[in-house]
């Protein structure tokens, strides 16, 4: 509904509609998202989609589970957007083809829910069918609103897999997929100085309130870059009506950054903030293939939420730690 909408798997998370044990289906490509939850959570296209919705049925292919474990610590300024684009950064944009891609470990069940759906959501960059996180107690309490009764799901103990990957994070700081591929990846120390022109801080990766509330830590009291455009787009008005109640956006706003309604907006090149030609743009979303937020000319570099409104900040790619 109008004024209470939002981008639909995000939607599909925070009503809790979806459950663990449950097989989700989105005509979208970011629904593995849901599988933050314990949900076997895909997209398909718009055909299957029509088929689904008249015969309440569906043809899938078991795909293989490919397990992504990671341990550590986290440096400064670092987080699930970091760690999801090392992990792409090494397995390449096809490194999960069709796959499930079962994420565990310490740093993982240390996550908070915003920080899993960033893990699940970006599986489609490595080529994945689905992404998932065992469910638990965290889960519970995300999905208690719901009423629908709770079931743990965690892999069995001899559970097999096709290949597992192990990453140490311990102190690890943040991470940049350059244009024009999520897996072109550098340290942020090895880009910082890159001009831009738009800093844009959306998308159903990374436009939740935890984000919102990085954000405006970094932006209090300051202002953003003259001549930079720093747009703001929350994943859904809920979390846009949590951001106006704890004064999130008086602070965006009197740094000079704008807002716009919860919608996909410039991260598929739609409407609200599309990039001209030539223009650089850092960005907190998923995807930054030529042509995908705007003109085929324009330069996307993918960051987190600190990176993102660091650069802001400065006018250029900006290590976070250092602001």
């Amino acid at each position: 509904d109008v004024g209470d909408h939002g981008i639909i798997h995000q939607l599909i998370a925070e009503r809790g509609y979806a459950h663990p044990w449950q097989l989700v289906i989105g005509s979208d490509s970011h629904t593995n998202m849901v599988g933050a939850v314990g949900a076997f959570a895909a997209g398909i296209g718009a055909t299957d989609t029509a088929a689904v919705m008249a015969t309440g049925r569906l043809w899938l292919r078991v795909p293989e589970t490919l397990r992504v474990d990671i341990h550590g610590k986290l440096g400064k300024c670092t987080g699930a957007k970091d760690v999801i684009l090392k992990v792409i950064g090494t397995t390449g944009d096809d490194g999960a083809r069709y796959a499930a891609v079962e994420f565990s470990g310490p740093t993982v069940k240390g996550f908070p829910m915003d920080e899993r759906f960033v893990l699940c959501n970006m599986t489609t960059e490595m080529g994945a069918k689905v992404g998932m996180v065992a469910a638990d107690h965290k889960t519970k309490e995300y999905l208690a609103h719901s009423g629908y009764p709770f079931k743990a799901i965690d892999s069995d103990e001899d559970a097999s897999f096709a290949k597992t990957h192990t990453f140490e994070v311990d102190g690890m700081g943040p991470q940049v997929a350059c244009p024009s591929n999520p897996a072109n990846l550098k340290a942020v120390e090895d880009v910082a100085g890159t001009r831009i022109d738009v800093a844009f801080l959306g998308s159903c990766t990374n436009a939740r309130i935890e984000d919102l509330r990085i954000a405006a830590k970094l932006l209090k009291g300051e202002r953003v870059a003259p001549g930079v455009r720093f747009q703001i787009t929350p994943a859904s008005q809920m979390i846009y009506r949590q951001a106006l109640k704890e004064g999130l956006v008086d602070i965006f706003m009197d740094a000079g950054a704008t807002f716009t309604s919860s919608t996909c907006g410039p991260c598929f090149g739609g409407h609200m903030g599309t990039l001209a030609g030539d223009e650089v743009c850092i960005s907190s979303t998923n995807r930054n293939y030529p042509g995908r937020m705007g003109s085929p000319t324009a330069q996307v570099y993918l960051a987190s939420p600190w990176t993102v409104t660091a650069s802001a900040i400065h006018g250029e790619i900006t290590d976070p730690r250092k602001v």
